[in-house]
């Protein structure tokens, strides 16, 4: 099981180029960041944990800007999003920057896929909130047609692109690894085994209940915790119910920080 890190990287805790160092060289698998593009300060999307939304919600990098930075200066360590809304985005350009970065990085990146929380956030994208699972369908069939081996069309019902170069292409066949997050139910489930590699949950909890309805749908589905406060015991359970990695959750602090976490971490490895 690969024992990998996410973090809310700001312009106030550890710069990316560090952390992937330091993660690299102390064993970790890999590094997994969130996206939000602006955070309106209305705030009626309550925050996902109840309570005041923490300041780095609104101060987080760029992930693939990030991941790129991180790319630079490692040669094994996993590089992804958790997660990226994808409604959000151009997918045209979006299919563009994921496939240069994972080129760039030899194979390396992983896209996880949300659906947002923030209401008000999607909303200044353009987004059709009560819609948003059918345009994230939709965006992820585009920039598969895009990834193609062949210049393949998509016609869908939110975006469309006609038969193109487009290069370069990911590392593996067909596009990069996708893992989509979310809370579990029966749609989620089926999105998984039709658009995706696994699932990425928040947290691990509950899996023991899950999981066989998770494998009703996609038998050969990869479970990927994500954001996990870690313990002996929580990570042996995960092992045990076959995860294949988990992301365990590191602070969104300074250098000295994070590094103490770091430290406390390499128990695991």
């Amino acid at each position: 099981m690969r024992i990998s890190t996410s973090v809310f990287l700001t312009d106030e805790t550890i710069h990316p180029v560090r952390l992937a160092q330091e993660l690299e060289q102390r064993g970790f698998g890999g590094l997994y960041l969130p996206e939000h593009t602006h955070i309106p300060v209305s705030r009626r999307s309550p925050a996902p944990g109840g309570g005041p939304l923490p300041r780095e919600y609104g101060r987080t990098l760029d992930p693939l800007t990030a991941l790129s930075a991180a790319a630079a200066v490692t040669t094994r360590l996993v590089l992804g999003t958790a997660v990226s809304l994808v409604a959000q985005h151009d997918p045209i350009v979006l299919a563009k920057q994921v496939a240069t970065l994972d080129w760039m990085s030899g194979g390396r990146f992983t896209l996880g896929v949300g659906l947002g929380w923030n209401r008000e956030e999607a909303l200044d994208h353009g987004v059709q909130w009560a819609r948003r699972r059918s345009q994230v369908r939709d965006h992820l069939a585009l920039m598969r047609a895009l990834w193609a081996a062949e210049p393949t069309a998509h016609q869908g019902g939110f975006c469309s692109v006609e038969a193109s170069e487009a290069h370069p292409k990911p590392v593996r066949p067909g596009g990069p690894r996708v893992l989509l997050g979310g809370a579990a139910d029966d749609r989620l489930f089926a999105d998984v085994a039709e658009h995706a590699d696994g699932w990425m949950p928040i947290g691990g909890g509950g899996l023991t209940g899950t999981l066989p309805r998770l494998r009703r749908y996609a038998p050969d589905a990869e479970v990927v915790p994500a954001y996990v406060q870690p313990s002996p015991g929580k990570l042996a359970r995960l092992r045990d119910l076959g995860a294949a990695e988990v992301i365990l959750a590191l602070p969104a602090a300074s250098e000295p920080a994070v590094l103490r976490a770091l430290d406390d971490y390499s128990r695991y490895l």
